[in-house]
C-alpha cells in the first residue's frame, strides 16, 4: 500500500501581530512607522522604523534601556521576515545579530513586561528559519534543513506544523526513530492529519515496531473512521504478521471498498482460508483469479485449499477434491515452473492420484533444483 506524501509547499504565516504594542512618547515614531507599514504595506515605513530606533539607541549607546532594545528586536525581526529579498540592504550579519539580541533579551528578568513584543519578534524569526528550511529542502539538503527547523521550533514551540517539517527531514536522513517521535507529537495535537498518522505508522514499521504502528493507525481510524488508506494500512500489517484473528474484523469493510482489487481480494480470501472458512475463501480465490488470471498466489492457494479439504473427506469426495486441486496447481506451475513449493505439492497430488510417471518426473526436477 502506498501512503500519502507529506508535502512541504508553503510557509504558514505566524506573522499576525497588529503592531498595537504599548509605547512611550520616546518610541512613538518607531511604533507609528510600524503601523503605517501595516496599513500601506510599503517597505519605506519599515526603513523609517529602523532609522528611528537606531537613532534612539545611538544617542545613548552605553545606556540603551530594555524597552529600546526590545523595539530594536521588533523592528529588525520584522524586516528579516518581510524583506526576504533584502531590498533595504541590511548588512550580511543582520540576521545573526538580531538572533543574538532576541536571545539576550529573553534572559532579562524584566522581559515579561514586553511579552507581546517578544512573541512577535520570536514568530518573525521562526518564519525566517522556516523559509531557510524550505530552501534547504528544495536543494535536498536535509541536514541543514533539520537544523534550521529545530531553530524555528525554539522560537515557536507551539507551532505544531514544525514537528512535520522536522519529522520529514529526519525521515529523509534515515533517522527513523526521531521521525516517528516527531510524527507522534503531531498526532497528539487536535488538528492532526491522516498523512501524519500514515507517516508515523511507516516510520514505526521501518524500525520494526509494528505494535506502535498499529497503535498509531487505530488512533487514526478513530479520528478518521471513513479513511480507506488507514484501513488498508492496518490490514496490511496484520496480513504481513499473519495475524488472521486480528485481520478478521476488517475483512468486510476491506471488500466493500476493494471488491475489484485482485490483491485485496486475495488477502481477504487467504485470511478466510486460514480461519478455516473454506467456502468464503474458495469463492474469493475464484474472484481474484477472474480479476487477474496471471497471478500465481491465488491460483496456487486455491489448489492448496482443495488439497487441504481432501484431508477431511473420504472416498469419492476425497478424490473429487484432489482432482479439483490438480488443474490449479498445474496452472501455478506453468506460471512459476521452478517454484519448489509448487512442485512439491504437485508431486504429492500425482502420487495420491497414482500417476507414477508424473511423480517421478517431478521428483527428478526437484533433485536438479535442490542439487540433491
Amino acid at each position: 500500500m502506498k501512503g500519502r506524501k507529506i508535502i512541504l509547499s508553503v510557509l504558514l504565516i505566524l506573522f499576525t501581530a497588529p503592531f498595537a504594542f504599548c509605547q512611550t512618547e520616546v518610541l512613538k515614531g518607531v511604533v507609528n512607522s510600524l503601523a503605517y507599514y501595516k496599513q500601506k504595506n510599503e517597505l519605506k515605513y519599515l526603513s523609517n522604523a529602523k532609522i528611528a530606533i537606531d537613532s534612539l539607541i545611538k544617542a545613548n549607546p552605553g545606556n540603551a534601556d530594555l524597552e529600546k532594545n526590545v523595539y530594536c528586536a521588533v523592528v529588525n525581526s520584522a524586516i528579516l521576515y518581510i524583506d526576504s529579498l533584502n531590498k533595504l540592504n541590511q548588512p550580511a550579519d543582520f540576521f545573526k545579530k538580531t538572533v543574538e539580541l532576541v536571545d539576550l533579551l529573553n534572559t532579562n528578568k524584566r522581559i515579561y513586561k514586553y511579552q507581546p513584543e517578544m512573541d512577535f519578534a520570536r514568530q518573525c524569526l521562526a518564519n525566517v528559519y522556516i523559509r531557510k528550511g524550505f530552501t534547504y529542502m528544495d536543494n535536498a539538503d536535509y541536514v541543514n534543513g533539520e537544523q534550521v527547523f529545530l531553530k524555528a521550533h525554539k522560537y515557536a514551540p507551539s507551532f505544531k506544523q514544525l514537528n512535520a517539517y522536522i519529522a520529514y527531514t529526519n525521515n529523509k536522513l534515515g533517522n527513523l526513530e526521531n521521525a516517528a517521535r516527531y510524527y507522534d507529537n503531531l498526532i497528539k495535537a487536535d488538528s492532526t492529519k491522516v498523512a501524519y498518522i500514515e507517516a508515523a505508522s511507516a516510520a514505526y514499521k521501518a524500525i520494526g515496531d509494528t505494535s506502535r504502528a498499529i497503535e498509531m493507525i487505530k488512533k487514526g481510524r478513530k479520528l478518521f473512521p471513513a479513511d480507506k488508506f488507514l484501513l488498508l494500512d492496518e490490514a496490511n500489517i496484520y496480513s504481513n504478521k499473519r495475524d488472521y484473528r486480528s485481520l478478521a474484523p476488517l475483512l468486510t469493510p476491506l471488500l466493500d471498498i476493494n471488491i475489484n482489487n485482485p490483491d485485496i481480494v486475495f488477502v481477504v480470501a487467504n485470511c478466510y482460508d486460514h480461519l478455516y472458512q473454506y467456502d468464503k475463501a474458495e469463492q474469493l480465490y475464484q474472484h481474484a483469479i477472474d480479476l487477474n488470471g496471471s497471478a500465481y498466489d491465488p491460483i496456487f492457494d486455491l489448489g492448496l485449499l482443495y488439497l487441504r479439504k481432501s484431508t477431511f473427506k473420504k472416498g469419492i469426495d476425497k478424490e473429487k477434491n484432489i482432482s479439483s486441486a490438480l488443474p490449479w496447481v498445474e496452472k501455478a506451475n506453468e506460471i512459476s515452473p521452478n517454484n519448489v513449493s509448487c512442485l512439491e505439492v504437485l508431486q504429492l497430488i500425482y502420487a495420491q492420484l497414482g500417476n507414477k510417471d508424473q511423480t517421478n518426473q517431478i521428483s527428478n526436477k526437484l533433485k536438479q533444483l535442490t542439487n540433491q
